[in-house]
């Protein structure tokens, strides 16, 4: 019966600074899309350990170093497309190649970026953020 009980428990966001949450909501939706960040807390709405992710990923990464006036949107997602590139994360680069469009990049500064990422990182991680980049270009009719 506790077990049952403990599945019905839905958790829900339990952030440490609520205007950062807020604050990191609002950016994370505005880049990478609404559906897709509802998507991610519904999935994390039956487990506790997970929402603890979504929290400090949207309190801190999206409320606290996104929404610092020191850099621009457009500025951000070049960092993050080359260090997710750099690191060969294949899935989160997919996610923030359509986050960086979404944010004005084009793909003539996408090809630039993951250029300098063959000279500073090496071929393979090139390689791979082009195929990445490929594949967005068409699913978004670029």
């Amino acid at each position: 019966m506790a077990a049952a009980n403990a599945k019905a428990k839905k958790a829900k966001p339990n952030p440490r600074n609520k205007k950062l949450y807020d604050d990191g909501m609002k950016m994370r939706k505005a880049v990478l899309g609404a559906a897709y960040v509802d998507n991610s807390l519904a999935g994390a709405a039956n487990d506790d350990f997970m929402m603890a992710f979504q929290d400090i990923t949207t309190e801190y990464c999206w409320g606290y170093a996104w929404t610092r006036p020191g850099l621009s949107k457009k500025s951000r997602s070049m960092l993050n497309l080359a260090m997710l590139a750099a690191l060969n994360r294949g899935p989160e680069l997919k996610l923030h190649i359509n986050g960086a469009l979404n944010n004005g990049l084009t793909k003539e500064e996408i090809k630039e970026i993951f250029l300098q990422v063959a000279i500073y990182c090496g071929i393979p991680a090139s390689l791979d953020a082009f195929k990445t980049a490929s594949g967005v270009f068409k699913e978004r009719g670029i």
